[in-house]
């Protein structure tokens, strides 16, 4: 571990000079792309540098106690010692997890598609709620959402919702919210008041660049169209509804929230190579078996990962065992606890898997 890191500081060494020559600072691209390196190599050279510092106090301290016959600077350097032993082993661990493999679509903006599954209207009806709940979390991210794609109930439900969360880091955070939500709670067109159950699925996708798919215009058929619906934010009246039928793959995709005919097929485009890139990564996934078993939530779309209980207030996360008495504030985007609970969790298993194979 500690070579890999001696080589990151020189490697970052060399970013920093690079970006200090005026030949590289007026070629933009390289410029971006250097300091996105240097960027990202920061924390692991802040934390390796404190690290460095730390072990020096703990050489220092020893040589003071082995030496000195002040009994007050012995004390003192007994202090210091130990503080110091206390933060190398904290950032062993930072270092540890600073080091392992970055998915690579991480920093990726994502889209995130939910859909009604089991439960009719009440599924409908819980799928806008999680419509909100992400809206909500975004906005204290201070990340920017799009809506892309929707089909509304009338009673102010979803049947589906696409929409684009565009924010540093949006796939690293989001990707965890893939899966099965299943709501428990007596549905407002219940009178008998008996518990029901119902369930929405979720998928977060990384937005896809036209450099990571190809798509063959032979490929794709575009239908242009009046928008429908039930109306409210996701119909206009305006013949700028847009249907691309993808043949190959039987994808439609099927955007109407905008007003242009231009923008809505842009949305739409943007949607369809999102879909065939994690179509790809999901192959990847399955080919890889052992991985997906290594992570938590980000592989199977059809692992049931939380239940929302209304009666009792609660929210269970069942991957990380993670029961939450907050229900109300879970529901209005307070979902950062849950998140950094799965982040820990997939951290652990990594680390543990690096472990075993070292």
């Amino acid at each position: 571990m500690f070579d890999k890191l001696e080589d990151l500081i020189r490697k970052y060494e060399e970013l920093m000079l690079e970006l200090n020559d005026p030949n590289v600072a007026s070629n933009q691209d390289k410029f971006r792309k250097l300091m996105k390196e240097q960027a990202d190599l920061q924390p692991i050279v802040e934390a390796y540098t404190e690290y460095k510092k730390n072990k020096d106090i703990v050489a220092e301290s020893l040589e003071i106690l082995n030496e000195e016959t002040d009994e007050e600077m012995k004390e003192l350097a007994k202090e210091e010692l130990n503080e110091a032993k206390g933060k190398i082993e904290e950032l062993e661990g930072k270092l540890k997890i600073l080091l392992l493999p970055k998915d690579p679509n991480d920093d990726k903006n994502v889209i995130v598609e939910i859909r009604a599954g089991a439960g009719g209207d009440e599924a409908a009806l819980f799928a806008a709620e999680i419509y909100r709940m992400y809206i909500h979390y975004a906005e204290s991210r201070n990340w920017k959402t799009e809506l892309i794609e929707c089909e509304e109930i009338g009673i102010g439900g979803m049947k589906n919702v696409s929409f684009m969360v565009t924010g540093n880091g949006a796939y690293s955070v989001l990707k965890y919210e893939s899966g099965v939500h299943r709501v428990q709670r007596v549905p407002e067109t219940e009178s008998g008041g008996r518990i029901h159950t119902s369930t929405i699925t979720v998928a977060v996708i990384p937005e896809a660049e036209e450099v990571d798919v190809e798509i063959d215009e032979k490929d794709i058929r575009i239908d242009v169209m009046r928008a429908s619906g039930n109306g409210g934010q996701c119909v206009n009246t305006t013949d700028s509804a847009v249907r691309l039928t993808h043949f190959p793959t039987g994808i439609v995709i099927y955007s109407q929230t905008e007003k242009s005919q231009i923008q809505n097929k842009a949305k739409a485009f943007a949607l369809l190579r999102s879909k065939l890139y994690d179509m790809e990564l999901q192959k990847a996934h399955d080919a890889e078996a052992e991985q997906r078993r290594s992570q938590i939530g980000t592989g199977d779309r059809s692992e049931k990962i939380r239940t929302y209980n209304f009666p009792q207030g609660r929210v269970t996360d069942h991957r990380i065992g993670l029961t939450l008495y907050k229900l109300d504030k879970i529901m209005n985007g307070d979902i950062q606890e849950i998140i950094d609970g799965c982040i820990a969790a997939d951290q652990a298993k990594k680390l543990s898997n690096m472990d075993e194979t070292a």
